[in-house]
């Protein structure tokens, strides 16, 4: 595996992600960012953070198995929810949840997490953005 997930002593040890990446493979993956469409372009989850946080990261999944990686891939992700408040966290973490469950993996690279006015649709709660390093 390319990527080493890393805690270093002196930081915060938080459970949605790690500190630090390194990454020793060969290819960089950008996927853009991702929201809760289905195939067919559809919004998934209208009004409902976590299903859109699970269609998002099912997105990511599905854009990383195209060229060949994993979620264990994912060396940053950056996640941009509509009018964040630290008490969406819990609906955050069920979507991220849900998704890990669907997929086998739970995905904790170092992640930003934005607060935004507004997406590309205003269906849109939740956009994440990721960057994979691949062998």
């Amino acid at each position: 595996m390319p990527i080493t997930l890393v805690d270093p002593d002196g930081l915060p040890k938080v459970d949605a992600y790690r500190q630090v990446s390194v990454a020793t493979g060969t290819r960089l993956v950008h996927v853009a960012g991702q929201v809760s469409w289905d195939a067919g372009g559809r919004t998934v989850g209208e009004g409902d953070l976590a299903a859109q946080v699970e269609q998002c990261y099912l997105n990511v999944a599905t854009a990383l198995a195209a060229v060949g990686g994993t979620l264990d891939d994912l060396v940053k992700l950056t996640i941009h929810v509509v009018d964040w408040t630290p008490d969406k966290m819990p609906l955050l973490l069920d979507g991220i949840a849900r998704a890990s469950a669907r997929l086998g993996t739970t995905p904790v690279p170092p992640g930003t997490l934005l607060g935004v006015p507004t997406l590309d649709v205003p269906e849109h709660l939740v956009e994440v953005e990721a960057t994979a390093v691949l062998d």
